[in-house]
């Protein structure tokens, strides 16, 4: 990791479930060389986690609210902070 590197954590609300949602954040965050995590929440939201340059974590968010993900993105609420180095690759869950 470099010393640029941050963690990006965000909640996306909408329709987002059952529609390619995580599966499309996967693509977008290995495209920007990012680490972590898309996961499902039981109360209908979608979780990302983000590690990486905070200009591909920025970018991502950027996508993430964009209009052009699969379902319908009402908000994304975010939060930046220190990485970790937990993750390899980026996955679903």
């Amino acid at each position: 990791m470099g010393e640029s590197d941050v963690r990006l954590t965000a909640w996306v609300h909408g329709y987002v479930q059952g529609v390619g949602f995580r599966w499309w954040t996967r693509s977008r965050a290995l495209e920007l060389g990012l680490t972590g995590f898309a996961s499902n929440r039981p109360d209908g939201r979608v979780q990302v986690v983000a590690q990486g340059s905070r200009t591909g974590c920025q970018r991502l968010l950027d996508l993430l609210g964009s209009g052009d993900t699969p379902g319908h993105v009402d908000k994304v609420i975010s939060d930046w902070s220190e990485p970790t180095d937990l993750f390899v690759g980026f996955t679903e869950r």
